[in-house]
């Protein structure tokens, strides 16, 4: 007895339906929004085989041993930081930066930017705090830059199982 998975543009959301028997064609409405228009996704499955060990780090994007030290550098620079000079911690991101080979997303480099001409950080996030949290705020390497947006974020999952 299967179980379809069915995703909501307009509630941005995937559903789970159950049903009795296998249904190729039927559509469900949205448990939420009631539109019709829902798209059938395509169910995450089990596949045998190795399976990843937690901390298996072969497949990071980035250097482990390069952001380490890289952390360990800064973190003894940030101690004699003055965090009234918005310009110091300006330049502690731009080294994190420089030394992983992250990239900064729209909004931080824009905060950065401002930063670094010694303006207020309360004042930066007050303006873009909006902008800023629904982007990633560092793109590794061989990823491009998300827009800002709710439909750039995952869909959310209803856990919910309904009946088709």
């Amino acid at each position: 007895m299967p179980i379809y998975e069915f995703y909501c543009k307009e509630c941005h959301t995937i559903y789970n339906f159950f049903s009795q028997r296998v249904n190729t064609s039927k559509v469900p409405h949205c448990p939420r929004c009631k539109t019709p228009r829902l798209s059938r996704r395509m169910s995450a499955f089990a596949v045998t085989g190795r399976a990843k060990e937690e901390g298996d780090s072969d497949d990071l994007p980035f250097d482990e041993h390069k952001m380490e030290k890289a952390m360990q550098m800064l973190a003894a620079e940030a101690e004699n930081i003055n965090e009234d000079d918005p310009r110091q911690g300006a330049n502690l991101m731009r080294k994190l930066t420089d030394m992983t080979g992250l990239e900064l997303g729209p909004g931080m480099q824009e905060a950065l930017r401002r930063m670094e001409q010694g303006e207020d950080p309360d004042q930066i996030e007050a303006e873009l705090g909006d902008l800023m949290e629904n982007e990633e705020p560092f793109i590794l390497p061989g990823q491009k830059a998300r827009a800002a947006g709710r439909r750039s974020l995952p869909p959310d999952r209803d856990e919910t199982l309904y009946d088709l």
